[in-house]
């Protein structure tokens, strides 16, 4: 008689369980009845009764084509598949969009500085060491004497 009680004792613990897990997982929209805490509670006091109620009133009930109900079983071939971020061209594309736009802007933010640069030095050029213009020498390279120091 010890195992029977035993053994209805952990069917109702695993039923309680059961019931708990569903419906934590269910959706808000397949709640029925109460709140999903009232029904917790109810689950968590009453096991086998609030379990049994659980199925029974408080979990909305999938349909298939023999009941008439919205929902139906599709094959998995038939199914619309999640893509991963990585395998959907829409997110790839906008990923190579993104890093193309961040690429053009830092080149030209380099070509910027390149041709800040570059006046910088040919306005150092035309002034002097001391700092008044001097003609430059075409074609030739300045001499050792002529470069400022850095």
């Amino acid at each position: 008689m010890f195992r029977l009680y035993a053994l209805l004792f952990v069917a109702q613990i695993i039923l309680a369980v059961c019931a708990l897990i569903s419906c934590l997982s269910a959706e808000e929209g397949q709640i029925r009845a109460l709140p999903r805490v009232a029904w917790v509670l109810i689950i968590l006091f009453f096991p086998l009764v609030g379990s049994i109620a659980w199925f029974l009133a408080g979990r909305e009930r999938v349909g298939g084509p023999a009941t008439g109900g919205p929902k139906r079983w599709t094959p998995a071939r038939e199914r619309p598949q999640q893509l991963a971020p990585d395998d959907d061209p829409e997110f790839l594309k906008s990923i190579a969009e993104r890093s193309r736009r961040d690429d053009q802007e830092l080149f030209h933010r380099w070509e910027e500085d390149l041709r800040r640069r570059e006046e910088d030095l040919r306005r150092r050029e035309t002034d002097g060491p001391d700092g008044p213009p001097r003609a430059a020498h075409d074609g030739e390279s300045p001499r050792e004497e002529d470069r400022p120091e850095v």
